[in-house]
């Protein structure tokens, strides 16, 4: 049996796909190559944006008209699943706007996966699936032949902010248990990887509550655990094995309000750890911040960032911006516009503010038209693009270690890697020269990426 999978949206998504491809491996099941017909074709979505949702209904038309085409021809069509955000939140849209769909799993229906693929190989039809309460982690997001992976340590979301759909689609936050994560570190470092990135909806939350001891490294588990204490946990682990496979770890995504003294204090004193956060802003106006139920200030903010860059040197920042919000000013965009210039952000998500059905912001009166949201976020990507290139120039001429990721698709004579500041490098050095890490100067700049040199000494 072959199958196919498309996966929009985040890391979290990609992460979740890779744990149904595990289901599907495990039962035989082989990746659909080029030339050959799927029997499953299975599309994850996501529902965070409207833009992530209008994609994801792109290929499910897509799909939908390929089953009409082939049982029209009398040929054998293969059955369409659809997963992720969407088939929460529109579970009823997407059956009766695509009857050709045959199965829709929200997402507390993924652990019930298995019974879809017994349907689908015995030719039998997909039936409705019940919710369970009982919420099934996903594994390791890491592709075949990569030496970077993804590891979820959590799952959901409990800050509610006004315009976000995840808590209702996500669920309360869940917390992975500490065994179940150094487990799957050892298994990662022993199949190759080099860097790991935690992952969850809010990963500084994390919050592990004892339980009873069960299995041989389950008094791990019997200790309550915050999210400062699992990083301390993974570092000394990973040191602990002396395999010295893993040698970097990042996290994402970093809520300002959970980000606290202690976690700075490893970051400053672990160098497993690298020297990059994405802390999501979202404005840089109090009233904004306020309206979006951030539960911080804009001077708490650069408060925070202001102990993080003394207790850390040489560490960057990126964060997510959300302009056109109802009730935003003129004023308030000058106000976010001058808070990438003070905290000097590498790089930014920025998008414009689009009602998610659910939320309180999808009420909220002051709403801003979208000629004016895409003005306003012009400003903000204008200031963004300055400020990343300046911040950029400075580097030039620096020397840094860098991990190589991939060969470089301009040139098969140089690498690709990235910084522990999440900047980008090429560098000419041969093919052996990915999954490992190099010493390297960093000499130009063309757009966002370094253009550089490996020294001599290089690990």
């Amino acid at each position: 049996m072959r199958y196919l999978i498309e996966t929009y949206g985040c890391q979290m998504n990609k992460a979740e796909s890779s744990a149904l491809e595990t289901i599907l491996r495990e039962r035989s099941w082989a990746p659909c190559l080029p030339e050959e017909a799927p029997d499953l074709v299975l599309i994850n979505t996501c529902s965070v944006r409207a833009t992530a949702e209008n994609r994801a209904w792109g290929r499910i038309d897509h799909f939908a008209a390929k089953k009409r085409e082939l049982r029209g021809s009398g040929q054998k069509d293969f059955a369409l699943v659809i997963t992720g955000c969407m088939a929460e939140r529109m579970k009823d849209e997407i059956r009766s706007r695509q009857p050709e769909v045959d199965q829709v799993l929200g997402t507390f229906q993924k652990q019930a996966f298995g019974l879809v693929l017994d349907s689908v190989a015995a030719g039998r039809p997909l039936g409705d699936i019940e919710e369970s309460p009982a919420f099934v982690f996903s594994s390791s997001y890491h592709e075949p032949g990569s030496f970077r992976s993804f590891l979820p340590i959590m799952h959901g979301c409990d800050n509610f902010c006004a315009y976000c759909i995840v808590p209702y689609l996500r669920g309360r936050e869940v917390s992975r248990r500490p065994s179940a994560i150094l487990a799957e570190l050892v298994a990662l470092e022993d199949s190759g990887v080099r860097e790991v990135t935690l992952l969850g909806q809010n990963v500084n939350s994390y919050s592990w509550k004892a339980t009873d001891p069960d299995g041989p490294e389950a008094d791990i588990d019997a200790t309550d655990l915050d999210f400062p204490g699992l990083l301390r946990l993974v570092a000394a682990h990973l040191k602990g094995r002396g395999k010295g496979g893993i040698r970097w770890v990042r996290f994402l995504s970093s809520h300002p309000k959970d980000l606290s003294d202690e976690v700075i204090s490893v970051l400053a004193e672990e160098d497993l750890y690298c020297r990059h956060i994405h802390l999501c802003v979202q404005s840089g106006s109090d009233p904004v911040l306020k309206a979006m139920n951030r539960r911080y200030t804009r001077a708490w903010y650069l408060e925070l960032v202001g102990r993080l860059k003394a207790r850390v040197p040489g560490l960057s920042l990126s964060t997510d911006i959300l302009v056109g919000f109802p009730g935003e000013t003129e004023e308030d965009v000058d106000a976010t516009i001058d808070l990438i210039r003070e905290v000097g952000f590498s790089y930014s998500y920025m998008y414009y503010f689009n009602p998610r059905e659910g939320t309180p912001a999808a009420t909220m009166d002051g709403r801003i038209g979208d000629k004016a949201k895409k003005a306003r976020l012009a400003r903000v990507i204008k200031a963004q693009a300055a400020t990343t290139r300046a911040s950029m120039e400075r580097r030039v001429g620096a020397v840094d270690e860098v991990f190589v990721e991939s060969l470089s698709k301009r040139r098969k004579t140089e690498v690709l890697g990235r910084t522990q500041r999440d900047e980008m490098v090429v560098f000419p050095a041969p093919a052996s020269k990915v999954g490992s890490f190099a010493r390297v100067r960093l000499l130009s700049l063309s757009g966002n990426t370094f253009m550089g040199e490996e020294l001599d000494g290089s690990a």
